[in-house]
């Protein structure tokens, strides 16, 4: 039986005590727990250690019935690889941030480098009809390397950030050298339909494809190319059975009897994606707007750090911590301090409660590929009193969700704060409605088929299944807006 070859920069691999499919919580992990389940697998990544270059290994670990391929990377590999071109170069493009991008070559020899290396310990283990799924930025040479070693494998890609327009990505140094091998893959997957058409614009522009692809093009006459839309979801049954037992537990009421007044509620990694300066202003702005409001209602906001050791999130934490204490010091008292800014993780289970108690979620990240924090705040509501998503516009989740959430420009704080005002006012019959449409739409892409959407559209004959009418998975057909 064919293996699915699962090849991402980390790989979480379950302790030997836990229960069989047992992953901590994360996107990737949670997005392919029923792959998983489903199909024979072996997980192929970065380990998470950083060795000197003599100590660097790979070793293979099973666990409950799937392989876990992990490899070390040296201190060169990391800064370049990973700290390097990943980080600082093309998640700030791809995130719209040409401003914050610093290329250099030898960051991109690391880049390359280390796809290499991935393909060297897929090269060993690979058989012919075994199928190969590799996630995002940090691997998109990988089926060029694994293509000039002479694989033929079926091989897909998905992006689990977004793909900017043309004008953008071209304005990446070398992007000629890098983008154009995407096109070694038999499909290209994205997050939203814009992203997919962003892709097939750059393919008319840089290359003379038809800017409308629709299901597969020829590649040097040899293969075909496939690109398509394929939003990721969550477990959402499960997730609102979460929500509705934690809200009960010692954690939550500690949080939820400690706030006077309402819950507002953000959870977002430390990311200059994120937009949480202007989040913590459009607060602001709403406390002076409704000054009826003050005592009654507080901000927590959850920010565990990341990427600390590059500049730029240095830089931005301590922009987020004067910002809050600005406000704090500004609107707050002796029993009441409007946001509470946290920088520490908590589990899935502790947020989910969280989220049912809040009156309304803020996801307002200047740009994503998708955001399930706002479709686990959905998920997590109780559907007869329901709090209410302000979401940016400009995350992957509005494509689904814009028509029943607040949708909000990020970048315009005093809207933003207007919305507050709005969701903590808005009546009863209007939040359940609102609700009961996200949630519906939830249903509709639920996560436990989101895998076996993608391995059938990356099946030799075509999209198969996956092309059935279904507002969760779109067969690419875009024409460029060029």
């Amino acid at each position: 039986m064919a293996r699915v070859f699962i090849i991402s920069n980390r790989v979480s691999v379950p302790d030997r005590t836990a229960r069989p499919g047992g992953l901590r919580a994360g996107g990737l992990e949670v997005a392919l727990r029923a792959t998983l389940k489903r199909h024979p697998c072996v997980w192929l990544g970065w380990s998470g250690e950083v060795k000197p270059q003599k100590d660097v290994r790979t070793r293979t670990l099973p666990r409950s019935g799937t392989q876990y391929i992990v490899t070390d990377l040296s201190e060169g590999d990391y800064q370049e690889y990973y700290n390097g071109f990943a980080n600082r170069v093309l998640w700030p493009v791809l995130h719209y941030r040409l401003d914050l991008a610093e290329f250099s070559r030898r960051d991109l020899s690391g880049y390359l480098r280390v796809n290499q290396h991935f393909a060297e310990q897929l090269d060993k283990v690979l058989k012919p009809d075994d199928v190969v799924w590799v996630h995002d930025y940090h691997l998109i040479p990988l089926a060029k390397a694994l293509r000039d070693r002479g694989h033929d494998n079926r091989i897909g890609f998905f992006l689990h950030i977004p793909f900017p327009a043309p004008e953008i990505i071209t304005a990446l140094p070398n992007h000629e050298r890098l983008i154009p091998t995407l096109l070694h893959y038999d499909l290209v997957g994205f997050q939203t339909d814009g992203d997919t058409a962003n892709f097939a614009r750059y393919l008319a522009n840089e290359h003379g494809f038809p800017a409308h692809i629709g299901g597969a093009h020829s590649i040097d006459g040899e293969r075909t190319m496939k690109i398509g839309t394929f939003p990721v979801g969550i477990e959402t049954a499960e997730f609102a059975t979460r929500a509705r037992r934690a809200v009960r537990s010692d954690f939550v009421q500690r949080v939820v009897n400690s706030i006077p007044g309402v819950l507002l509620i953000g959870v977002d990694r430390l990311d200059y994606s994120k937009g949480l300066t202007l989040r913590l202003e459009a607060f602001e702005r709403f406390l002076v707007a409704c000054p009826q409001w003050r005592r009654k209602v507080t901000l927590l906001q959850i920010t565990p750090r990341s990427r600390s050791d590059i500049h730029e999130y240095a830089d931005m934490e301590r922009q987020l911590d004067t910002a809050a204490g600005r406000i704090n010091g500004t609107y707050g008292d002796v029993d009441w301090m409007p946001v509470r800014y946290i920088n520490r993780a908590y589990s899935r289970t502790g947020l989910a409660g969280l989220y049912r108690t809040a009156r309304a979620g803020l996801v307002t990240p200047l740009r994503d590929g998708m955001n399930l924090v706002a479709k686990e705040f959905v998920a997590a509501q109780d559907a007869e009193d329901p709090g209410v998503l302000i979401l940016s516009r400009f995350a992957g989740a509005a494509a689904e969700f814009g028509g029943k959430a607040l949708l909000v420009n990020p970048y315009d704080p005093e809207s933003v704060g207007g919305a507050i005002a709005r969701a903590l006012e808005m009546p009863l019959a209007e939040r359940q409605q609102r609700h009961a449409g996200l949630y519906t739409a939830l249903l509709r892409n639920d996560i436990s088929e989101w895998g076996d959407k993608f391995l059938a559209a990356l099946a030799p004959d075509g999209f198969g299944d996956a092309a059935k009418p279904d507002r969760s998975y779109r067969e690419s057909g875009v024409t460029s807006a060029a």
